[in-house]
């Protein structure tokens, strides 16, 4: 295909390039199966332990491993073909699912004390976490050499959906399987699932390398990518506003929690909670697959932003069960398009032979903030109470969006034209 064909007022001009479909399945379907998990895992532990902390343990457990590795994941995916890097990633989350499957069989796990099952489930959600650190710049590197660069703004908005609705049906389905189909079974699900992202990935040719040797010693390289953030105030100021926003308002982590104690749902009505964001999501993907955010895109993310804080504080005070469904449906909307103008803005501001390492830096202040944020709800939930605990993070994520615009006017003057 003639590339300089293409329009870019196109709304489907990257769904245009055949690799760049099956990119977006491996995108859905992997966060789709990870979230899935996530959502069938914690319940699994609030229903061994409960105790919201113990909810937030699991977060810890694979973020300490995500961050640690971030700058050598970022170094090496750099210097190595992604396409190789991930598809032996994916096997390795196969494994992990594996294993996960047979710690919610009761037979497996008879005469076995509780402790010492939530332990090994941490354990394999650690092994995950380093996984992760090198899935998320193999993923960011690869979307920039199935598209040209005229599409990338493009390409993200339908990358950034992707892995946004993927990460809340996920969740929304191990939900509803639970009540449907029990624990064990549904991770026997979530294994199936990742055969999808496995067979796409091997539909996708190995691309070039464009990394060119700099004379940099190892630590140079490794830093280089935080060095790159640093000095590019909107990328910088874009991470840091997701980070301390999903930060501290992490309470779809205490779903459990909220479920069975607060709006007393069960498992069916914490399927239909998680399910809420995904709807949101969804609008807004096509929404802006049509209208591209070009149009002071940096003051639309403080606006979304803010808009999630308030949907945050409102959900925290609800006892009606359609008023929390309504405050995480619009929260999934909002964080929809704060995602997508963050991702367009690493696509075009960030050097080809740099994506590994700068999406490294990403994962570790942004990607890991849900981790962090769901171990941040947890221990405040032990500390101030389920309610009170939400409620905080939402207050802490509008003060975030304030102090952002005003020490940040690169935010606010943002240009996204490629």
């Amino acid at each position: 295909m003639d590339n300089t064909a293409t329009p870019r007022n196109d709304p489907y001009a990257s769904l245009r390039f055949k690799e760049f479909n099956y990119y977006l399945v491996i995108r859905f379907a992997l966060v789709f199966a990870l979230a899935m998990q996530f959502a069938i895992i914690e319940w699994k532990v609030y229903a061994l332990s409960h105790d919201p902390f113990s909810l937030g343990l699991i977060g810890l457990s694979e973020v300490i491993p995500a961050v640690l590795l971030a700058p050598f994941a970022g170094h090496l995916v750099d210097r190595r073909e992604k396409r190789g890097i991930l598809l032996k990633s994916i096997t390795a989350y196969i494994f992990i699912s594996i294993g996960l499957f047979l710690l919610t069989w009761d037979r497996a796990v008879t005469g076995i004390s509780t402790q010492w099952v939530l332990n090994m489930i941490y354990l394999l959600v650690f092994v995950g976490g380093i996984v992760r650190a090198f899935v998320s710049p193999s993923n960011f590197s690869l979307l920039s050499l199935l598209v040209p660069r005229a599409l990338y703004a493009n390409a993200s908005t339908w990358s950034s959906s992707a892995w946004q609705i993927g990460g809340v049906l996920g969740p929304a389905l191990g939900g509803l399987c639970i009540y449907w189909f029990g624990v064990h079974w549904s991770m026997l699900l979530v294994v199936g699932i990742f055969l999808a992202p496995l067979y796409s990935l091997i539909q996708i040719k190995p691309k070039p390398i464009h990394y060119q040797e700099k004379g940099e010693t190892f630590f140079q390289g490794l830093t280089s990518g935080m060095r790159f953030v640093w000095n590019t105030k909107v990328v910088l100021g874009a991470m840091a506003l997701d980070m301390f926003a999903v930060l501290f308002g992490g309470a779809v982590a205490m779903l459990p929690a909220y479920a069975t104690d607060i709006l007393h749902a069960g498992s069916f009505g914490y399927g239909l909670l998680r399910s809420a964001p995904a709807i949101g999501a969804l609008v807004t993907m096509f929404i802006l697959a049509h209208r591209p955010l070009v149009h002071k895109p940096g003051i639309k993310l403080l606006a979304a932003v803010f808009g999630f804080g308030l949907c945050i504080i409102i959900f925290g005070l609800s006892r009606n069960f359609f008023l929390s469904m309504a405050a995480l449906l619009i929260s999934g909307s909002l964080d929809g398009i704060s995602v997508i103008i963050r991702q367009t803005i690493l696509q075009l501001k960030t050097p080809d032979d740099m994506r590994g390492r700068v999406a490294s830096v990403s994962s570790m202040f942004v990607g890991s903030s849900n981790e962090l944020g769901a171990f941040e709800s947890g221990f405040m939930a032990r500390q101030l109470g389920l309610v009170t605990s939400v409620v905080f993070g939402g207050c802490v994520t509008l003060g975030v969006v304030v102090t952002t615009y005003i020490i940040s006017p690169a935010m606010r003057k943002l240009d996204l034209k490629p």
